[in-house]
């Protein structure tokens, strides 16, 4: 069972991230809960919450987006339900009829579609899915809010009723405006309302002309408001309808409020998954923001967070446009503690923090910001001591708390504890304070507890060196700049570079120098030590830098190398056929130069035209011999075309032969003996005719219109119909 304090909550600015979540919800309830989460107890409840978060994630980049969970608040109205011969307003039923309808429709929709959202589903399946509560609301209600018409027989008449007097109430008045119009005694303006009736605006002059009851008068006087006298007759009469509307209304509401009434806790448990689904929504929005997932959880002993990013510090650079620089830290049975030490405002404490707000978040079933290949396991404590904890209301010095503090550590931490403690050692004599801070790295590490310090005292340095299961870390420093480079580097202890920052921040050499004399020479020589080396883990940082940036840009260049090098064989391959083709065209050209001169010295056409046939003849000799290996090719590849579509052709006739035989067998039909008076047709025909006369092998047969002689083996019977 987690036990998390106030203070390390208040320390790791987890309220922080609740607020937050808390503007991502939209329901008032959704917005109270998100800022009450803690860490879960027991961990199946905790990973199906955190499969619930990475599952409403998932939904925001496929198809299946779940449908709207909003609600307003009725927990006031449900409770007045709950007691006796009470009634909700008309209204009220409305939202309790939307809160079901939303309800129903979640439970639904995590039914289709469980395949995707498993954890999501089985928390809706423990939700009782219902259609009464819609179906009576919706008998009484309708979708403006406001009673039916037909909600009871009595109010149907009542209400037609009411149409018939307002009609008469019109009809009286209009014809009570017209008459006195025409004597002149109203207003320009005629008439008005008062007190939600129709009354006639008389000029006082005239009032006591006019029949009716006076409602009031114009703040001058000079005009007197009358309900006419027939009117009025009606307008009583719609009175008493009204309130008899008025009283079946209540009645309707007090038969509707008895019908819901036994499903009060159900609607509070709509409240409740509605709401839950709210905090689910916007821990899943804050997830999305931060790129956060879901790591490997694992049963041994072993946290590794890599490129973890502070989600409070991600957020707000991400607003500022400026980098964030995430963390990668392991702590494992075999490394169990982590001393980081360096210079100031280097990044040690918000590495601190990274490493326990986002263990806290992940306990409270919330995706984190690392990359995929994290794992951690679960602490069953997180005890925390950061920052100034100087108490003026218990009059304690900030040494003081802190034993205080201490000696709460002392009294839970075991071997499933995360301990983090900024400064360590901090806030007394450094001797002593250090002296005693080592014993207490001592005790955790005995108790196999795991953590991570920050420190600038020396002794807990070599003590994170001598212990087996425990190292040394620093934030990396730029050499020169004296600039943080805000990356943790594990193994080594990191100097506070003192003296190199008071120089940068333009102390005078001479009172740097004096101090240092001030000093025990084996700390400022064991300082500077660790401040060479890690001078030169910042060397060899950057020269590893530079060896990937010169190894990626040469393999660039010998992939460049490699196309340049292609297209130079291509060409010089293209340059030998045209040097090739260049040479043979100068070979004839010379051998044609040598005949013209032979036929220019003797004058010998026969030799002229002997020597040209030859050159002709040797060039064609060597056409032939490559065109008749061409030719060969071709004839090879021509017979086997052929053989392969004579034998396709020998299937294809065997088959026809198969399928002709078989048509043969079953078109073979008992020969009938024909004689004269039988229904004939021609085999291959369709006419169909009478067989009047027989002659030996010939038959005459008659189709109505004409007669015809043919063959008798030509024929065929046909059934008599």
């Amino acid at each position: 069972m987690i036990s998390i304090t106030n203070k390390t909550l208040q320390d790791l600015e987890f309220t922080t991230i609740l607020e937050t979540i808390s503007e991502k919800c939209n329901t008032e309830i959704g917005k109270q809960k998100a800022l009450q989460i803690v860490p879960f107890k027991d961990k199946e409840t905790l990973m199906d919450a955190l499969h619930q978060t990475s599952e409403y994630v998932a939904s925001f980049s496929n198809n299946n987006t779940i449908p709207n969970h909003g609600f307003e608040n009725l927990t006031k109205d449900i409770k007045f339900l709950q007691i006796e011969d009470s009634f909700l307003e008309v209204g009220t039923f409305r939202k309790l009829a939307h809160l079901s309808e939303t309800t129903n429709l979640l439970l639904k929709f995590f039914q289709k579609f469980e395949e995707y959202y498993p954890k999501l589903n089985q928390k809706a399946s423990r939700v009782e899915y219902t259609k009464y509560i819609i179906q009576k609301i919706d008998e009484v209600v309708d979708k403006y809010g406001e009673i039916k018409d037909n909600a009871s027989p009595d109010l149907v008449n009542i209400r037609r009723n009411i149409a018939l007097v307002r009609g008469k109430v019109n009809q009286s008045f209009g014809m009570a405006l017209s008459q006195y119009n025409s004597l002149g005694y109203l207003d320009d303006i005629r008439e008005t309302v008062v007190e939600n009736r129709r009354v006639l605006a008389v000029l006082a002059m005239y009032r006591k002309k006019v029949k009716g009851s006076i409602l009031g008068n114009s703040k001058t006087g000079s005009i007197a408001y009358i309900e006419p006298e027939a009117t009025l007759r009606y307008s009583i009469e719609l009175s008493n309808l009204a309130y008899e509307e008025r009283e079946e209304i209540q009645r309707i509401l007090k038969k509707l409020s008895y019908e819901i009434r036994p499903f009060t806790d159900l609607l509070m448990q709509y409240q409740d998954f509605l709401s839950d689904m709210d905090v689910i929504a916007a821990k899943a929005k804050y997830a999305f923001t931060l790129n956060a997932i879901l790591p490997e959880i694992t049963e041994e002993k072993h946290l590794f967070f890599r490129e973890a990013y502070h989600p409070i510090l991600y957020l707000n650079n991400k607003a500022k446009n400026q980098v964030t620089y995430p963390q990668t830290i392991e702590l494992e049975n075999t490394n169990r503690i982590i001393v980081i030490s360096g210079p100031n405002a280097g990044g040690k404490t918000i590495s601190l923090k990274t490493i326990g707000l986002l263990q806290l978040m992940l306990q409270s079933g919330m995706l984190i910001p690392v990359h995929e290949r994290s794992k951690t396991f679960l602490f069953d404590r997180v005890l925390t001591d950061i920052g100034d904890n100087q108490s003026i209301e218990n009059q304690l010095s900030t040494y003081s708390y802190r034993l205080k503090n201490m000696n709460q550590f002392l009294k839970k931490c075991n071997d499933k504890t995360l301990f983090l403690i900024d400064e360590f050692g901090t806030g007394s004599d450094p001797e002593l304070g250090g002296a005693l801070a080592e014993t207490f790295l001592e005790e955790f590490y005995h108790r196999e507890a795991f953590g991570i310090i920050t420190t600038h005292y020396s002794n807990l340095k070599i003590l994170a060196n001598e212990l087996p299961f425990a190292t040394n870390a620093n934030m990396l420093f730029d050499e020169k700049s004296l600039e943080p480079m805000y990356k943790l580097h594990l193994g080594q202890a990191g100097s506070s570079f003192t003296f190199e920052v008071a120089q940068k921040n333009g102390i005078p050499f001479g009172l740097i120098n004096r101090a240092k004399k001030k000093i025990e020479k084996g700390k400022v020589r064991f300082d500077k030590t660790i401040a060479t080396l890690q001078k030169e883990r910042s060397k060899l940082e950057k020269t590893s830098i530079n060896l990937k940036e010169e190894e990626t840009k040469a393999r660039e260049e010998s992939k460049k190398m490699e196309g340049i090098n292609l297209k130079i064989q291509d060409k010089l391959e293209r340059y030998q056929e045209l040097y090739d083709a260049n040479q043979r065209l100068i070979y004839m050209g010379q051998k044609i130069d040598d005949i013209s001169e032979k036929y220019f010295n003797n004058k010998d056409k026969k030799t002229l035209i002997g020597d040209f046939l030859k050159l002709v003849e040797i060039e064609n000799s060597k056409r032939k011999k490559t065109s008749v290996k061409e030719k060969k090719a071709v004839e090879i590849v021509k017979k086997e075309i052929i053989k392969e579509v004579e034998v396709k052709v020998e299937k294809i006739r065997e088959k026809k032969k198969e399928d002709k035989a078989k048509k043969k067998e079953v078109e073979i039909k008992p020969q009938v003996a024909l004689k004269v008076g039988d229904r004939v047709r021609m085999k291959d025909g369709k006419a169909i005719g009478t067989l009047d006369k027989i002659e030996k092998t010939k038959a005459t047969v008659n189709y109505g219109v004409f007669t015809s002689k043919v063959s008798l083996s030509e024929l065929e019977y046909v059934q008599p119909l």
